[in-house]
């Protein structure tokens, strides 16, 4: 584990695998922290260089003063990327994660060959609905909403099981402006047009039960990019690396020996 100086900010980070290996950088979604990967990581294929960080106001890196922006999110990740030296990797992006990866793409093409788009979109809920929930963590903070986030988080098996807490530990124990800040960023995001502008391999992964982003709006926005993929995970909501991790790991890494990177 590590921390970059950004200056207003210092981003925690953590690099697995050879300095050499083929990159895959994973961003993880909001409320979450780069914990959200280790189901899948042991299931990859081995050689690869893992980057994994947590996003401004999430998991060990600091959270400055809030409202964020999606363009301070995507100078962040960019930041960490040429400081790690990565050049042509593989963006893995969940959720806000997603959005990130559309904006660093277009901004940044030199940095991404191909990316991964799970549950994910170009434009994700309504600005009305977005100022409600922040309005709701400035008063009761991420507890008033983190019952409702499980719903839309997870299958209803799932949520039956032990290891729900786990994640509702996680969802809560986030900043609350870190939460809220990144809220804004999303609330103003909008990536139609701009991601309709891509041409790289792309890989949509959509849960079947996910009440943030269903199929439906996971494939819209793949179909946005011509000769992408979608792939739809049953019996997971919107974090099907963590319902389903041996279909998610296989997905991923058919998606990396289709386009080279292993």
């Amino acid at each position: 584990m590590k921390m970059l100086d950004l200056g207003d900010l210092r981003l925690h980070y953590r690099v697995d695998g050879p300095e050499d290996g083929p990159p895959v950088v994973f961003a993880n979604s909001l409320g979450t922290d780069m914990r959200l990967w280790d189901p899948i990581l042991p299931l990859l294929p081995e050689g690869l260089r893992l980057i994994q960080f947590d996003k401004r106001g999430h998991g060990l890196s600091t959270c400055p003063p809030t409202p964020y922006t999606m363009g301070a999110l995507i100078t962040d990740t960019e930041a960490l990327l040429d400081h790690l030296d990565v050049q042509g990797c593989v963006f893995v992006g969940l959720s806000i994660g997603g959005m990130i990866a559309q904006g660093l793409a277009v901004k940044r093409l030199d940095l991404i060959r191909a990316m991964v788009l799970s549950n994910t979109a170009a434009k994700i809920g309504t600005p009305e609905m977005w100022s409600e929930r922040i309005e709701t963590v400035r008063q009761g903070g991420i507890e008033a909403l983190a019952d409702a986030v499980m719903e839309r988080w997870f299958s209803d098996d799932f949520r039956a099981t032990p290891d729900l807490e786990l994640w509702r530990n996680m969802l809560t124990r986030q900043e609350d402006q870190g939460y809220m800040g990144c809220s804004a960023a999303i609330s103003g995001t909008d990536f139609y047009t701009t991601t309709a502008s891509l041409r790289l391999p792309t890989l949509g992964i959509a849960g079947a039960e996910d009440g943030s982003t269903p199929p439906d709006l996971v494939r819209e926005t793949t179909d946005l990019i011509p000769g992408s993929q979608c792939h739809v995970i049953r019996k997971a909501g919107h974090l099907p690396c963590v319902e389903q991790p041996q279909e998610y790991a296989a997905l991923l890494t058919r998606f990396l020996r289709d386009t080279g990177h292993v």
